[in-house]
């Protein structure tokens, strides 16, 4: 079989539709002016007719009609058979599952969202105070700090907040530390976290989240209800967060409310004594 275009698999990343046009060199082909439209979530065809049968063992490859189609398998005597596919815009179609019966069934808001709740809370989020810190000598934009996460040895992140937060306002503070990245070469200097921090549309203010009085250094920070403190997934290893872009997959939910508290859409961001906020920006991101 030789397959030409953009391939089934490369498709089922994304989220768009493909157009299927057919030619064969050994397989007779009934085709009444056909067309396939095709998306993640289903196949869809355009007109009632349209088919592709083996040359001896009759194997169905597609069979349709207005209300139903099938996909078959197809014998090794099949010599060549040529695909095109032509990428449409993407459609907005769910993600979708099986369920017990094997039916497929589409994902919900509420169920993406719970998932993507536990991808968060798999994040490595802890409460830090800046011991000190400094600008960088090899760059301009960033400063460098010594935080304590409650480790044996303080960690060292470059934050390239120097435009936004004036250096004596960095000494002693208490901080938001995403703590399972990967370690990144800033400049000849090895970062080891990253300060959380909300900014707003025009990222022209920025803000590092604050932690509730009485957290102290080291303390996981959570999303959702006070009560779900015991009951949190195992950090990733920094390793899993870059693999599974983790972080990529929840940062864009992470806001602050009206009230300037952190959140993961309704799941307010937590310590043990109280919520995580903005001095001051509301409904601002937060990275």
């Amino acid at each position: 079989m030789a397959v030409m275009g953009i391939g089934v698999a490369n498709w089922l990343k994304g989220s768009g539709t493909l157009l299927f046009s057919c030619r064969t060199n050994s397989i007779p082909a009934v085709v009444s002016s056909s067309t396939v439209i095709a998306s993640r979530s289903r196949v869809h065809y355009c007109s009632s007719t349209f088919s592709l049968q083996h040359q001896k063992t009759n194997n169905t490859l597609f069979s349709s009609g207005v209300n139903g189609h099938k996909i078959g398998d197809w014998g090794s005597q099949i010599t060549k058979l040529y695909f095109n596919f032509y990428c449409t815009a993407p459609s907005n179609v769910s993600v979708e599952e099986k369920d017990s019966s094997g039916e497929v069934v589409e994902e919900d808001e509420e169920s993406k969202m719970r998932k993507i709740k536990d991808a968060a809370n798999s994040l490595n989020i802890r409460v830090g105070r800046i011991i000190r810190a400094w600008r960088h000598e090899e760059a301009d934009s960033l400063y460098v700090e010594e935080v304590d996460v409650g480790e044996a040895e303080p960690r060292i992140i470059c934050s390239g907040l120097v435009k936004y937060v004036p250096l004596d306002h960095l000494q002693e503070r208490s901080v938001i530390v995403l703590a399972n990245l990967k370690p990144r070469n800033m400049r000849g200097v090895k970062s080891n976290g990253m300060l959380m921090a909300a900014s707003d549309a025009s990222h022209e203010n920025v803000e590092l989240l604050k932690p509730p009085e009485g957290a102290v250094p080291g303390e996981r920070i959570w999303f959702g209800s006070a009560d779900e403190k015991d009951n949190l997934p195992d950090v990733a290893t920094p390793n899993q967060v870059a693999k599974k872009k983790i972080w990529e997959l929840v940062q864009p939910h992470l806001k602050t409310d009206g009230a300037s508290v952190a959140a993961l859409g309704t799941h307010c961001m937590r310590a043990s004594t109280g919520v995580v906020v903005s001095p001051s920006l509301k409904d601002a991101n937060i990275s």
